[in-house]
């Protein structure tokens, strides 16, 4: 029996309310004024505070099975963190859709590390797209040089891209076994600890100033954002999920444009069609071997 057109439609629309809020993440993160690593520090403090009354008020158990369970989580939470840090700076360097669009890269980048990894067998597709994807990355920055702030910046956001892909595969049994708010929880706390130094350097008063994005980023963009595009598996297959949060770099270029006045070059677009190309075209031949 299939589910109702109104219920698909209503799906749909609470997948993309998902990706609109995770996409926020670029506009917020140039917004805020503060180093990226303190930054981090504060998202996920507020974060592991709203994360842990959730599960609390949904009674969720935050119980880890084993030591080797933890050590995931902890090596998780670590790859977490480094891609937020790296993703920050990419912001920092340059705009929202050029950190956007170097982080997109991540879906191809899955899908060379997977069978290296897990000694899958190796799509030769695959190969196809990484030259579309490094086609697309010289689009963002044609000049390769460490002064420019447009190649660190993407440099930032592919280094961000290879830690999201490892820190997904890692986690990739995990997800099946446990809640998706507890392994979240565990990795912002993660990512809250190791980032604690960063308490000793803030300045009190800039982050006082600050803390309505810091909030937004925390509730918004972590806890809301992530917990509905974990829930939207529930109704759709992860990789038509993938699929569908393609769109994210254009949600998130698009409130650049409104909220900072960011407008991307012709240049950038072209770039960011290749690179969103090569992730659609990963995710639905993705989807044919599956089926």
């Amino acid at each position: 029996m299939t589910a109702p057109k109104s219920t698909n439609i209503s799906n749909i629309l609470m997948l993309n309310l998902a990706v609109l809020l995770i996409s926020t993440s670029g506009a917020l993160g140039r917004y805020i004024t503060l180093d990226p690593i303190i930054t981090i520090f504060y998202r996920c403090v507020l974060a592991a505070v709203i994360f842990y009354m959730y599960c609390q008020w949904q009674r969720i158990s935050l119980k880890i099975a084993s030591k080797k369970d933890v050590l995931k989580v902890i090596s998780g939470g670590l790859l977490m963190g480094a891609h937020w840090v790296t993703y920050f700076y990419s912001l920092k360097y340059s705009s929202v859709a050029i950190a956007l669009l170097s982080l997109f890269t991540y879906p191809v980048i899955t899908a060379f590390l997977e069978p290296l990894l897990f000694k899958t067998q190796f799509n030769k597709i695959h190969v196809a797209l990484g030259f579309l994807v490094l086609f697309g990355v010289y689009f963002l920055s044609p000049d390769f040089d460490l002064e420019n702030n447009s190649f660190i910046a993407v440099l930032f956001g592919i280094a961000s891209a290879v830690f999201y892909s490892l820190r997904n595969l890692l986690m990739k049994k995990e997800i099946e076994r446990y809640n998706g708010s507890t392994l979240m929880f565990y990795q912002i706390l993660v990512v809250a600890l190791v980032l604690s130094p960063a308490f000793f350097y803030s300045e009190v008063d800039k982050v006082l100033e600050q803390w309505k994005p810091l909030l937004t980023l925390a509730l918004l963009t972590t806890c809301i954002g992530h917990t509905l595009f974990l829930k939207s598996f529930k109704n759709f297959s992860i990789t038509a999920a993938s699929i569908m949060s393609s769109i994210q770099p254009v949600y998130g270029i698009a409130l650049g444009a409104i909220f900072l006045d960011e407008i991307p070059s012709a240049k950038t677009m072209i770039g960011g069609s290749l690179i969103i190309s090569a992730v659609i075209i990963e995710s639905l031949s993705s989807l044919r071997s599956k089926n």
